[in-house]
């Protein structure tokens, strides 16, 4: 095996097997649980995390299906009409798909305000 195969599995087995680890750490003589202000700061990032994920995949689904209905219009321009109606049907799933991480990450930030 290479280093440069080896430089990503050993980044899997830290983040795998170290991460959780320090994660369920606890201090001595430390809190016994989270205060609320541990939830709404993680319930914020993990909105952050939704809607950026979200709008990033949306916007990357979009561009390959732009892409990919121009080069078939530029290919065959008789099939325009043919291509453009099922493109902009897909845009708009996209879309909604993009849409529903922004609702999500709505509902995190209200289970934030609730706790």
């Amino acid at each position: 095996m290479s280093i440069r195969k080896l430089g990503p599995a050993a980044l899997a087995f830290v983040a795998s097997f170290l991460v959780p680890m320090a994660a369920f750490a606890q201090e001595a003589g430390g809190r016994m649980g989270a205060n609320k202000f541990d939830v709404k700061v993680w319930a914020a990032v993990g909105a952050g995390f939704a809607i950026g994920i979200g709008v990033l995949g949306g916007a990357m689904g979009q561009g390959k299906a732009a892409a990919a209905a121009l080069e078939g219009i530029s290919r065959n321009p008789g099939a325009a009409s043919r291509i453009q109606t099922p493109m902009i049907l897909g845009l708009a799933l996209i879309e909604s798909l993009v849409l529903l991480s922004f609702v999500i990450a709505f509902f995190l930030q209200g289970l934030a305000a609730a706790n």
